[in-house]
């Protein structure tokens, strides 16, 4: 999987290439790359994480965009996060969960006008650290874990909107579909929002 994830990476910038070489001068000026980042509130979700006391927990994303222009109103745009995700739980320790990814979206975009779009698409991510955390007595506890994916897939979607001198907002949602845990029927998933700002090249 970890190949498959590399190979989308390579093949998405080697067409943003060719892509950019071949464009008309009205649409080659809109192809661009650039860096995103912004804020994440995620939690557990899925038939047997909503029966839990899970809530949202906050972390943040950054990284890199290319957008590359397929017609005048569509868009691909691939991507390579760090992403920080997980949860916390309402009980007697304040125990969390914070679950650290490379996130690779595929995203398509469609403008409804120069600065509206609407965008979706897959997305796979790669564990880099899982870690456990709670307070008790006074003192913060932590453990590295090992009974998380290392894979995560998913799906992207939200609302964006550009402004004239590079500078881009949105806001999004994703869908995690690989159960959190590792040999478990447990019907957990990543879910949750996030709120970016960007901006072009």
């Amino acid at each position: 999987m970890k190949k498959v994830i590399f190979a989308f990476i390579a093949v998405s910038l080697f067409v943003w290439d060719a892509n950019a070489q071949r464009k008309t001068p009205a649409s080659a000026q809109n192809s661009n790359f650039g860096i995103r980042g912004g804020i994440n509130f995620f939690n557990w979700g899925g038939d047997d994480g909503s029966n839990n006391d899970y809530t949202n927990r906050a972390g943040f994303h950054a990284g890199i965009y290319g957008n590359m222009f397929v017609t005048d109103n569509f868009a691909i745009e691939p991507g390579v996060y760090y992403s920080q995700k997980g949860t916390e739980a309402d009980n007697f320790a304040e125990s969390r969960a914070i679950l650290q990814y490379i996130d690779v979206p595929i995203l398509l975009r469609f403008y409804a006008s120069d600065g509206f779009n609407i965008f979706a698409g897959p997305q796979g991510s790669i564990l880099t650290k899982a870690t456990y955390e709670g307070d008790a007595f006074g003192n913060t506890f932590e453990f590295e874990t090992d009974d998380i994916n290392d894979l995560d897939a998913g799906l992207v979607f939200g609302v964006g909107y550009n402004l004239p001198v590079g500078i881009n907002v949105q806001g999004s949602y994703d869908l995690g579909l690989t159960p959190v845990f590792k040999e478990s029927d447990a019907k957990i998933y990543n879910r949750g929002f996030k709120v970016s700002l960007g901006y072009s090249f």
